[in-house]
């Protein structure tokens, strides 16, 4: 936009003195001064112009006029924010006329300019009033180079150098901004989906054949990848971004993704995909991938809590037999995440003294006489309340706690035994049977440990029974066998826990230490029947064989799990010694035992 011309008889633009010359002149420069200073403002390389507080370029060089490619004297008058598209947005709009105003002192933004001839080019903006002077300078710098420059550095940045795949900081910078810009309102579903794979065995790749052939088949994978993107990714008019985030994982984001069946369907594709065989270098490989599979509503979503429940899934995947893809369970993540307090809290919680232990009553079979207890620990967290120990003696095996918690448990329960023991003198005493986990065997001195609770105690060395696993004692060797034959000569009894589940080997036996079987509860589960219905003579015929061999063997048979009194009729009938189960009595409070010791001794 340009003023209205002056009359008939006006000096052209170009010959009279511009605001900085009428200045120059009014302060008593001379006019040889001025024509130096034009001189220099129109040979200057920078591209310049003076505009005026209203925003109209009074003057501007030859250097900008070749910038625009357009003739000098065409930029007279322009409006200075058209000619260098300040107003394409309100911040730089506003803050270019507090630069005319006089309340700010320099701006400076950069733009993207279209040349006459088509082509486009970065400029950076940088406007500042001159000094005494009713004229602002205008200086524009092509950056065009620069900017080149700074995008192919950035590319480099931000790709696999080996894949050249978008690499991990490029990936969380897409996924923050498909978060972060999901909506419904623009047409998208405002979800997001993710991938999260790593390739199986591919370690033994680079080891066997080198890390040259690993990365030719990196690259091959992710070519395969992007493939898979580009077909599935069609039917949005896209297709998902593809990353190496790192070694041999990769990443595949849905922005806008339609649901679960999308993203299976996608990870089913990328299986198949790889399972296809490689021909590299000469080399022909084979290799499978497990994916984790992500899909939800952006909203409320984050980055780091996506990949960590992509990052879950994917270990899922392996856990489950790897090749395969595997979806988000927000169940099973939150049994996972149960899991990770309660190991994080085990070893405090012992100190803290959450523990305690309830006992079940032995009973003979044949008298109906309780002659012993399993001790059973309890954990009583002040988050998740009363657990059994199904829920945190796996962890405890894992972490190594078992050691520390099993010390705790065998000193409490021979404690309570000799208790017992002293506040019924005239009662037969109870034997007390603990658990005993195979890492308290290896990892701590068991013999040393069970010796000095006994002797600490009090309680006589047969009053200790001590049970572990069939798994764990079955092909027992060095350390140990040795330590189960030293306890056992101590006098302390060693069961087998869970008996029939696992090697059944009771040839075996007579080489171990072992003084008492217990038999598992799904044998005895077998025994019971509703009325009018038959049991299975198998079931009757394996246990009393089993009972048989034991006897043989000089051992003595506990039956787990009895809960009617039928079960314990054709347990007693085969021969079985002892029971336990809620037919007798459930797990219970030391007092409790007591009270069934003073009602037998009243009989």
């Amino acid at each position: 936009m340009s003023r209205t011309p002056e009359g008939p008889g006006s000096v052209p633009d170009t010959l009279r003195p511009s605001v900085t010359e009428r200045h120059a002149l009014a302060v008593g420069r001379t006019a040889s001064e001025l024509r130096d200073y034009r001189a220099a403002f129109q040979a200057a390389r920078p591209a310049m112009a003076l505009i005026d507080r209203e925003g109209h370029v009074v003057s501007a060089n030859h250097s900008l006029a070749d910038l625009f490619g357009i003739e000098p004297a065409l930029l007279h008058d322009r409006d200075a924010a058209d000619l260098v598209d300040l107003s394409a947005d309100a911040r730089s709009l506003r803050a270019y006329r507090e630069v005319l105003a006089g309340r700010r002192t320099r701006f400076r933004c950069t733009r993207r300019l279209k040349h006459p001839d088509g082509r486009s080019l970065w400029a950076e903006v940088t406007l500042t009033p001159m000094a005494d002077s009713s004229s602002v300078l205008l200086l524009v710098s092509d950056i065009s180079d620069r900017r080149e420059l700074q995008a192919r550095l950035r590319h480099l940045r931000m790709h696999d150098p080996v894949t050249r795949l978008p690499n991990r900081t490029l990936f969380f910078e897409r996924l923050t901004s498909a978060l972060e810009n999901a909506t419904y309102d623009t047409g998208g579903t405002g979800r997001v989906g993710l991938c999260y794979l790593d390739l199986d065995g591919f370690k033994a790749v680079n080891d066997t054949l080198g890390h040259p052939i690993g990365d030719r088949l990196l690259t091959a994978v992710a070519s395969r990848l992007s493939r898979c993107a580009d077909q599935y990714g069609h039917a949005n008019g896209r297709g998902h971004l593809v990353a190496r985030l790192g070694g041999d994982e990769f990443a595949l984001l849905v922005e806008d993704s339609t649901g679960t069946e999308q993203l299976a369907d996608l990870a089913q594709g990328v299986l198949t995909a790889l399972q296809l065989p490689f021909d590299l270098a000469g080399q022909r490989l084979s290799v499978s991938a497990s994916i984790g599979v992500v899909e939800r509503a952006a909203a409320g979503t984050t980055a780091t809590g996506l990949m960590q429940a992509a990052d879950t899934t994917l270990f899922w995947a392996k856990e489950d037999g790897k090749a395969r893809w595997t979806l988000f369970d927000p169940e099973r993540n939150a049994n996972r995440m149960t899991r990770q307090a309660l190991s994080s809290t085990l070893r405090p919680a012992v100190e803290r003294g959450e523990f305690m232990l309830e006992y079940q009553p032995l009973v003979d079979l044949e008298g109906g006489r309780v002659r012993g207890v399993e001790a059973l620990v309890r954990w009583s967290h002040p988050q998740f309340g009363m657990l059994a120990p199904n829920r945190f003696i796996s962890i405890a095996e894992e972490d190594g706690s078992i050691v520390q918690l099993g010390r705790w448990v065998l000193h409490t329960a021979c404690r309570q035994a000799r208790q017992w023991q002293t506040e019924h003198p005239e009662a037969p005493p109870l034997f007390v049977s603990v658990n005993v986990a195979v890492r308290q065997v290896w990892d701590s001195d068991l013999v040393a440990d069970v010796a000095a609770i006994l002797a600490e105690t009090g309680l006589a060395p047969e009053l200790l029974q001590l049970e572990l696993t069939e798994s764990a004692v079955m092909g027992s060797a060095g350390r140990p066998l040795e330590a189960l034959q030293a306890l056992s000569d101590m006098g302390v009894h060693i069961a087998i826990d869970d008996f029939g589940t696992g090697y059944s080997n009771l040839a075996y036996l007579s080489r171990l230490p072992v003084s008492v079987l217990k038999l598992d509860g799904s044998f005895v589960r077998g025994f019971r029947y509703d009325e009018g219905a038959h049991p299975n003579p198998a079931d009757e015929m394996i246990v009393e064989a089993m009972v048989q061999l034991a006897h043989r063997l000089g051992l003595t048979v506990t039956a787990e799990c009895v809960e009617t009194s039928g079960q314990a009729a054709r347990l007693r009938r085969i021969g079985c010694d002892t029971g336990q189960g809620w037919l007798y009595s459930r797990a219970v409070a030391p007092g409790r035992i007591g009270e069934m010791i003073e009602a037998a001794e009243r009989v």
